[in-house]
């Protein structure tokens, strides 16, 4: 670890806070003397202060020891590239359309895999007036559900929750820059909680 980035991040950290070296210090229950040694680079944290350090400062302990944080490229946004996340323990569900480290319950998520529609979870898209109506051929039971349908069109994704024991369908609003599958280019995403994420 090099002691002169950890000094310059915690140093950058604090200014963007706000705050003094004095009111770290208090926060950590610590002197003053000691924040100013670690930001002039000349010292570290304890190991037992770095999870303190970490909620102070709104940053990952790694990026702490490693002494940076890394930026991603500034892009637009690209909706196409949308990539969703579950929590396998309590089942959050989260979206982002960068690159990015999700975590949820203690563990880091991976990005899901959207795979094709199969047989087994058959989509079926009914074009009535001013949006759509789509159903799935699939089970809706406590252990085997579809958890959410993410409807993602040029400028923006609807999700919609699913629970057990109510009916595989939803209604969809048609949305600006082109139809629903088949005949459109927007993306429809469907979770299964037993095989994972499917598109079409």
């Amino acid at each position: 670890m090099d002691c002169g980035k950890v000094g310059a991040l915690l140093y950058g950290l604090r200014r963007e806070k706000g705050m003094t070296q004095k009111q770290v210090a208090q926060y950590l229950n610590i002197s003053d003397k000691a924040v100013s040694k670690w930001e002039r680079g000349l010292g570290f944290p304890d190991v037992s202060l770095l999870s303190e350090l970490s909620a102070l400062y709104g940053v990952k302990i790694e990026s702490i020891l490693g002494g940076n944080l890394e930026a991603n490229r500034l892009e637009a946004g690209n909706l196409k590239r949308v990539r969703f996340y579950v929590c396998p323990v309590c089942g959050n569900i989260v979206y982002n359309t960068g690159k990015s480290e999700i975590s949820c319950c203690g563990r880091k998520l991976a990005p899901l895999i959207a795979q094709p529609a199969d047989a087994e979870h058959a989509v079926s898209v009914e074009d009535t007036d001013g949006q759509y109506y789509v159903t799935f051929n699939h089970a809706m039971s406590k252990a085997h559900f579809l958890s959410f349908v993410a409807y993602v069109a040029n400028d923006r994704v609807l999700l919609v929750k699913l629970y057990p024991e109510q009916e595989a369908s939803v209604f969809l609003p048609k949305l600006a820059g082109g139809k629903l599958p088949p005949a459109g280019r927007n993306i429809l995403f469907f979770y299964c909680t037993q095989h994972g994420l499917f598109s079409m």
